[in-house]
């Protein structure tokens, strides 16, 4: 179990990583082109690689799965997570969105008891808040949290706890293979009918950017921007993978808190790509972040080993 644990943790972990990837490959393309096609792109880039591990992983009658409705249910979640998730992107700072995005562990907590049954501690509830607090001292919220677009953030953030939840629930009879060629596919479907239906409407322009991000028509990409996009399909079907095996793995409640590592690689690729040097309080909250992290699996091994001591005072 405690092996089980572990690998659903690290699994985890580098989905988020993988994950953050994205961000500013997405916000670099925002101001010319919709987030329907950077998706559709995306979406088929993708496509091959995961017809490629589905096969190797449990073989491709799997996606004929009897739990095809709640497969379906979830995947269209996650398109709306991540699509109001991209919005958000256009009009925010991308340091308040991320920011803002990552009460979606804390949201996790709240439903893993009703949804799940799972026992939520006030040693698990305490290491999230710790986590929070790191969030909170590294982006130092400005005004920009004020715009609307703050609520897609966070509308994201609450759809992506629950769609998590749902793998959780759904992960001992379906592989995370399975669960990301069905969100790959809604991702490619929901982009179609939305740019479909918008262009039908006559709607193409905007004033808000997370709007025009919706609403602008397909354009013909250059290939510097395609690549861009290309490289969201790649980064996307590992991290879909990923944060899927994680929360299969686990418990949604032990290992939601380092869903909080994904602040940590913001201000890194903003220096790397941007030239932003992080600032004092993004120090701070990284160890304020990495120390819950270290918390929360340092609890969840002493109450592995519990049991163990406990039967050998006993024998002896």
């Amino acid at each position: 179990m405690q092996n089980r644990m572990v690998r659903g943790i690290l699994s985890l972990c580098l989905g988020v990583l993988v994950f953050s990837l994205q961000d500013p490959l997405v916000k670099a393309v925002s101001s010319g082109y919709p987030v329907t096609e950077v998706m559709a792109i995306r979406s088929i880039v993708a496509l091959p690689i995961l017809i490629v591990l589905v096969q190797a992983d449990v073989g491709l009658r799997a996606i004929l799965s009897k739990r095809f409705g709640l497969l379906t249910i979830r995947a269209f979640i996650q398109f709306t997570s991540y699509t109001v998730y991209y919005l958000a992107i256009a009009a925010l700072p991308l340091a308040d969105a991320v920011a803002l995005y990552f009460m979606a562990p804390l949201f996790i907590m709240a439903l893993a008891g009703p949804y799940l049954g799972e026992h939520v501690s006030w040693r698990t509830l305490a290491t999230v808040l710790i986590g929070l607090v790191g969030v909170i001292v590294m982006v130092r919220p400005g005004a920009g949290l004020f715009d609307w677009a703050a609520l897609l953030s966070l509308g994201s953030a609450a759809l992506y706890g629950f769609s998590q939840l749902m793998a959780r629930k759904i992960g001992d009879t379906e592989s995370s293979t399975v669960m990301a060629f069905y969100q790959n596919g809604a991702y490619l479907i929901g982009a179609a009918v939305v740019a479909g239906t918008f262009h039908l409407a006559g709607i193409t322009h905007a004033i808000h950017p997370s709007v025009e991000f919706l609403v602008r028509p397909w354009i013909l990409p250059t290939l510097p921007d395609f690549l861009k996009m290309a490289a969201c399909g790649f980064v996307a079907s590992a991290g879909m993978i990923l944060l899927s095996q994680g929360y299969r793995l686990a418990p949604a409640n032990r290992v939601a808190t380092f869903e909080y590592t994904g602040i940590l690689w913001s201000p890194l690729w903003g220096f790397l790509f941007f030239a932003e040097v992080p600032r004092s309080t993004t120090v701070i909250g990284a160890v304020l972040i990495i120390g819950a992290g270290l918390l929360a699996l340092n609890s969840e091994r002493r109450k592995s080993a519990a049991p163990v001591l406990t039967a050998t005072r006993e024998t002896a």
